[in-house]
């Protein structure tokens, strides 16, 4: 935990990796939309641009899945908890 938040340091982590991933996916977008192809060379480096948009939004998409779960699986310890307290 830290001190500052009532979050677990991983939470704040993977906000932050989220945040970071969102910057990467919005500069890539924008080399694979914007540029230019005068040459070979530049359209090499387009493409390097379109698997790196493609790489980083699965990382996103990945981290995004697993707060979900965990956030379900807090959601389901809380419920069978409520449901052991009842009669």
């Amino acid at each position: 935990m830290t001190d500052e938040t009532d979050e677990p340091d991983d939470v704040l982590e993977r906000d932050e990796m989220l945040a970071l991933l969102e910057d990467g996916i919005e500069e890539a977008h924008r080399k694979v939309k914007s540029g230019r192809v005068y040459d070979a060379e530049n359209e090499k480096v387009r493409i390097k641009w379109i698997r790196t948009l493609g790489y980083v939004a699965g990382q996103y998409r990945q981290l995004i899945k697993d707060r979900d779960l965990e956030e379900i699986e807090e959601r389901l310890e809380d419920l069978e908890q409520q449901r052991g307290d009842q009669p």
